[in-house]
C-alpha cells in the first residue's frame, strides 16, 4: 500500500480509518465500525442522527468517488465509508440493544453482499461516487424496513 494513501485524509475517511484495508471481509470491517459509530450518535436526537447521516452520505460521495479514481476502479473494496453510512441508514431509530444492532449487522450485511433489485443496478448505472455510496444506501434502507417492520408487527419497544 502507497503511504499517500494513509497520509491523505480523504482516503483514510474511505477506508473506514483502515478497517478497508483487511484482506478479508472488508466490507464486513467497515460495518464493524459502523457500529462504533452507531454507539457514538446513540445520545441524538432524531432530527440530529438524520442530519449527521445525511452529511456523512454527501461527503461520502466526495471522498469514496475521489479514492476510487485515485486507485483506477469503479468501486474498490477497501473503500468501506459507504458501509459505515449504510449501517447507520439501517439503523434510524432502531434501539441499541445488543440484539437489535447483531439483527441490523447480519441483515445489512446479507443485503450488501446478495445485492437484490435495485441494488445491483444502482451500483452499476449511477457514477463512482454516487454508485458507491447509493447501493450501501439502499441495503441500509431495505435492513430498516425489516427491522422497523419487526419491532411494529411484534411492538417490541
Amino acid at each position: 500500500m502507497k503511504a499517500m494513501q494513509w497520509k491523505h485524509p480523504i482516503h483514510f475517511l474511505a477506508y473506514g480509518f483502515g478497517s478497508g484495508l483487511m484482506p478479508v471481509m472488508p466490507g464486513t470491517f467497515g460495518t464493524l465500525v459502523g457500529i462504533g459509530f452507531l454507539y457514538v450518535l446513540s445520545s441524538l436526537d432524531p432530527l440530529s442522527y438524520a442530519a449527521v447521516v445525511l452529511v456523512g452520505g454527501l461527503l461520502g460521495i466526495f471522498i469514496c468517488e475521489k479514492t476510487a479514481k485515485n486507485l483506477g476502479k469503479k468501486d474498490p473494496k477497501s473503500i468501506v465509508w459507504d458501509e459505515i453510512i449504510g449501517f447507520l441508514v439501517a439503523m434510524y431509530l432502531i434501539p441499541h440493544k445488543w440484539y437489535w444492532v447483531l439483527a441490523g449487522f447480519v441483515i445489512f450485511r446479507i443485503f450488501d453482499i446478495w445485492k437484490p433489485y435495485p441494488i445491483k443496478a444502482i451500483e452499476k448505472n449511477l457514477g463512482v461516487g454516487l454508485g458507491i455510496m447509493a447501493d450501501d444506501i439502499v441495503a441500509g434502507l431495505y435492513t430498516l424496513s425489516i427491522l422497523h417492520g419487526v419491532r411494529w408487527g411484534f411492538d417490541i419497544l
